[in-house]
């Protein structure tokens, strides 16, 4: 027997009415028109969305939209008047772009007139709206984006999904066991945050947002047992973090003094590690720099203070290694106690600050704690440096 794989192809049956009990969708008529095709140039159709009376088509490298029981008449001069037709498929109109959904349909999501998905063969993250196709990947993440799609392969997977809580598109990149999963808020456009949970599927219900994971249904934004902590993803609790970059005066070299920062207590302090091919972080023990080893990190200790209700509680915490609080703004002294190399000039356990011409650094805190974590806002005071 002769077969055929029409991967562009479209074809239609009879109608189905749950009402009236008519079911024709096993009836093909050899009489009418049923069958539609997409150009074969743009590879297989990967989905298809009805929105309103069009049909929004897929393809691997392109996107068109389709009439739906109408069809569409054009003129010299370009201008298209809609008529009625029998037709159930009509003009294919493609999308303005060089875009598609690669082979990866499971990265799509839709709310309102948004629609949502990835070319991984583009490196690329679309959004198709009213305006027409914008990468989204390109406000600020074009790099990030680049290496990330650019090493996935066929066999692995780019989950997306409308979060309805906190409406922001969420897609979680899976590759070889890892995975990083981040979200888009439309309200700012750009990429607010990564997440750190790894879902099967995500899908929203009224108000809620869920997703699957090794067989079973989370929903997110509760939480378990009347408990308080945040950061707790099927059943595994993860620490907050923030991370952004001191770069002021980006020719100077700077000694950087102090952290300071305006929250709730607990945050904790992390430098980035000197070291260019390590992605870790030398921690701060409540904002003295403890490291002998700069290649090292440090395992995290927790800061819980108490505002100083005395003068003499107060001198008490100047001389504790751990962020001060007064006026409920915290402050540390960044005190550097690496062992000093020789022929080093100010530099070794006698030395504070830490110097550069920039700092990477990462605010985080423990949500087994429990309870809401504020942070408003980080700064730090810096001298002028030389070598």
């Amino acid at each position: 027997m002769y077969q055929q794989h029409l991967f562009s192809s479209l074809i239609y049956s009879g109608i189905f009415n749950s009402r009236t009990g008519i079911n024709d969708t096993n009836q093909f008529s050899v009489g009418e028109d049923i069958t539609k095709t997409a150009d074969p140039l743009y590879a297989s159709i990967q989905k298809l969305y009805s929105e309103d009376t069009n049909l929004i088509i897929f393809q691997e490298d392109k996107v068109h939209r389709a009439l739906i029981d109408k069809d569409a008449i054009y003129s010299a001069e370009g201008n298209a008047a809609v008529t009625s037709s029998t037709q159930v498929v009509g003009q294919i109109v493609p999308y303005a772009g060089n875009y598609g959904i690669s082979t990866n349909p499971e990265s799509f999501a839709v709310y309102g007139y948004r629609k949502y998905f990835t070319d991984r063969k583009r490196n690329a993250v679309l959004r198709l709206s009213m305006d027409g196709l914008t990468e989204i990947s390109s406000y600020g993440m074009k790099d990030f984006f680049r290496d990330e799609l650019g090493s996935l392969n066929n066999s692995d997977n780019i989950i997306g999904g409308w979060d309805i809580h906190s409406k922001n598109y969420t897609v979680s990149i899976q590759q070889n066991g890892t995975y990083k999963t981040l979200t888009f808020d439309d309200s700012v456009n750009g990429w607010t945050s990564f997440l750190s949970f790894k879902p099967g599927f995500l899908f929203s219900l009224n108000t809620s947002l869920y997703s699957t994971n090794d067989g079973k249904i989370w929903q997110h934004y509760t939480f378990e047992d009347n408990s308080t902590e945040r950061g707790r993803f099927y059943n595994t609790s993860y620490d907050s973090s923030v991370e952004f970059v001191f770069n002021a005066n980006q020719s100077l070299v700077k000694n950087f003094k102090t952290i300071n920062y305006e929250g709730s207590k607990d945050w904790q302090l992390g430098i980035k590690d000197i070291d260019p091919t390590s992605d870790t972080y030398l921690q701060l023990i409540g904002g003295m720099f403890t490291s002998t080893d700069s290649a090292l990190p440090i395992t995290k200790a927790i800061n819980i203070l108490t505002q100083a209700s005395n003068l003499v509680d107060l001198q008490n915490q100047l001389m504790q290694n751990n962020f001060k609080v007064k006026e409920n703004k915290y402050f540390a002294n960044l005190i550097n106690s690496t062992i000093s190399q020789p022929g080093e000039v100010l530099w070794g356990q006698d030395a504070s600050g830490i110097k550069g011409f920039f700092a990477t650094v990462q605010m985080s805190v423990d949500n087994s704690l429990g309870g809401k974590k504020e942070l408003f806002a980080v700064s730090t005071n810096y001298v002028e440096s030389s070598y």
